[in-house]
């Protein structure tokens, strides 16, 4: 049987930045194609212009973004040449690249619902340029695409290949798919001010995220039984409540309602120490209360391969774990590492999440 290949979307995020220039070198490379078909959201000439900065041929074929349909080619560019050009010689926030990245991520979401694609992968957006074409209502991709896809509840993953960071490198003979068997992070909360979280701190806050994190470690990453930790908010975890009593009246008795309902879940642990234990292999996924609790050592273990992930939502989507880095624009300097990875996971739970389908489909289904 000849094995499925996925038809994954991905955005370009805003023109002036780095993703078209990571989407060319990511996709320049045979493997990454050999894992499916791809579509891109975005402008065909600044694709065509980072390629020939890295002195890359062209190995895509372009069409117009509204006559989306299958097609052979392994790679297609869905060309936006209505909008304004964004050249290199543009390199800050700016309503054109709102307008068009919006537009990018936007029509690839409806594609995704159509089933017209299998998976979105988000490039790095400018949220002051989303600001600046009017589009104040979403702090970020995430909340984005969880209205458009009307998603009650949702969270915030990353993945990041620890054990090769805490070895000094990626070991000899390492496959692309072999990675992200390391330090997987979920949020509990996401873009919101940290002295902000008291007024919106509950427990379903902490539950919503350990359910949905260990859901999609039996279903996307195949672990049967997922071993989560979550973090403390205070230090040391309030220290039996010297330092707060936030673990005690909303994280102890989330951890408690998922136990209830079969999820290995313990803590609350201090987050100074667990993500290094995790990161060793002794637990599958940390939830983290707020963001820069968890990104920090992700970042820091894999910052060039790490993958963002939304839980819940009737869709697949990862993303590049970085931002539009305009310092580097037009040098020929921006790493490809987190759209492959982004690109790699994008294929690997498109076909997991297929093959799931198909085991569990009903003869009247059928």
């Amino acid at each position: 049987m000849t094995a499925y290949l996925p038809t994954i979307g991905i955005t370009m995020g805003d023109p002036a930045g780095i993703g078209a220039e990571v989407i060319v070198k990511a996709l320049s490379d045979p493997e990454i194609r050999k894992m499916g078909r791809f579509v891109v959201f975005g402008f065909n000439e600044l694709l065509a212009y980072c390629a020939d900065l890295a002195e890359i041929e062209p190995f895509w074929w372009r069409d117009q973004h509204e006559r989306l349909r299958p097609y052979d080619h392994d790679v297609v560019v869905l060309d936006y040449d209505e909008f304004s050009f964004l050249g290199m010689d543009v390199r800050a926030a700016s309503k054109q690249g709102g307008l068009a990245s919006m537009k990018f991520v936007t029509d690839a979401i409806d594609a995704a619902r159509k089933n017209q694609i299998d998976a979105v992968v988000t490039g790095p957006i400018c949220k002051e340029s989303w600001k600046l074409a009017g589009y104040t209502r979403w702090p970020g991709h995430t909340e984005l695409l969880a209205e458009k896809t009307n998603a009650r509840r949702y969270a915030m993953m990353f993945a990041a290949n620890a054990p090769a960071a805490l070895s000094g490198g990626v070991p000899p003979g390492t496959t692309v798919p072999e990675l992200h068997k390391g330090l997987r992070v979920v949020l509990c909360t996401i873009h919101e001010a940290l002295f902000e979280l008291r007024h919106s701190f509950k427990i379903g806050t902490v539950f919503d995220p350990i359910d949905l994190a260990h859901q999609a470690l039996k279903d996307w990453f195949g672990i049967e039984h997922p071993r989560i930790a979550v973090c403390g908010l205070n230090p040391h975890a309030s220290e039996n409540g010297q330092f707060g009593d936030e673990e005690k009246r909303i994280i102890e008795p989330a951890i408690l309602m998922a136990r209830q309902h079969g999820i290995d879940a313990q803590g609350p642990f201090s987050a100074d120490t667990i993500f290094y234990k995790a990161a060793k292999g002794g637990y599958d996924l940390v939830v983290a209360m707020y963001h820069d609790q968890g990104l920090i050592p992700v970042k820091l273990l894999d910052f060039n391969n790490s993958v963002n992930l939304t839980l819940g939502l009737p869709i697949i989507r990862t993303s590049v774990d970085h931002g539009t880095a305009f310092d580097i624009v037009g040098k020929n300097k921006a790493d490809p590492g987190s759209m492959k990875a982004a690109l790699t996971m994008a294929c690997r739970i498109a076909v997991q999440s297929r093959k799931s389908r198909i085991e569990h489909r009903t003869p009247d289904s059928q």
